[in-house]
């Protein structure tokens, strides 16, 4: 899986969990949402991303990667 992928399946992790923290424990959760909404927004126009971040230093390749590996392959 790439970088890409790994972040959209981490923020819509994040989001259906503080809707369900907001739901059963309280209702200040929904803060969390609102964090994972916002990041996502500012990312989109400044390609800053603190979670891709981690990801690629844990080896999750991007998907340039991952296509320039195949064709070196």
């Amino acid at each position: 899986m790439s970088i890409e992928r790994s972040i959209f399946a981490f923020a819509g992790f994040m989001v259906l969990l503080s809707l369900a923290l907001t739901a059963l424990v309280h209702h200040n959760f929904v803060w969390l949402t609102v964090f994972v909404g916002a990041n996502l927004f500012q990312s989109a126009f400044t390609g800053f991303c603190p979670a891709a971040m981690i990801m690629k230093k844990l080896g999750i390749k991007s998907e340039a990667e991952i296509e320039r590996a195949k064709q070196q392959s």
